[in-house]
């Protein structure tokens, strides 16, 4: 036999994704980010979730789709923890290692996922839930073409750090219906 299965395959985890969700403002020519709302630029679904998949024969069953969530921040600790070293203790890791996941040993692992713009933290997810703490799609350029949500789609940065606007993801991935208000 040859090929990367043959050579490779039963020591090697390649693992693939993206940055981003497509880019909104190109038009047709950046992509469709589907029912998730507005896209590269912004912490909303459409800019932020995106598929991944993971490949290791032997190791990694084919076909299985998994509800875990997961951010490129995982494939540093997972790949880490894989070759047996362990990460410098100095400091805090967003990251969580995906193995028991990908290996099937469990459906998921329960973590929280931060979505910031620049460094400061727009959103937060826990579960099926996700938090605005801040608020904005565009001010000089329209991240969310042709789609309105009221007070969450904003044209300027809005603080709601003392009121956030939360979704229920698992209802309502593309956050058209905050449950608070």
């Amino acid at each position: 036999s040859s090929g990367i299965n043959a050579e490779y395959g039963e020591n090697t985890l390649v693992f693939f994704s993206s940055d981003n969700g497509a880019e909104g403002i190109a038009g047709k020519n950046g992509g469709s980010n589907g029912p998730l709302l507005c896209g590269k630029q912004t912490t909303f679904e459409g800019g932020m979730r995106e598929p991944g998949i993971a490949w290791w024969p032997g190791t990694i069953k084919p076909g299985v789709v998994t509800p875990q969530v997961g951010t490129t921040m995982d494939i540093l600790v997972t790949a880490v923890k894989l070759a047996g070293v362990e990460l410098p203790g100095d400091r805090v890791y967003d990251g969580i290692d995906l193995f028991p996941v990908l290996s099937g040993k469990v459906d998921r692992v329960e973590r929280p996922v931060w979505y910031y713009r620049g460094n400061e933290l727009f959103a937060a997810r826990v579960g099926k839930y996700k938090a605005h703490l801040w608020t904005w799609s565009h001010q000089h350029y329209n991240f969310c073409p042709g789609e309105y949500v009221k007070d969450v789609t904003t044209p300027n940065q809005v603080n709601r750090t003392s009121d956030p606007i939360v979704f229920d993801l698992d209802n309502d991935p593309g956050e058209k219906y905050p449950i608070t208000k």
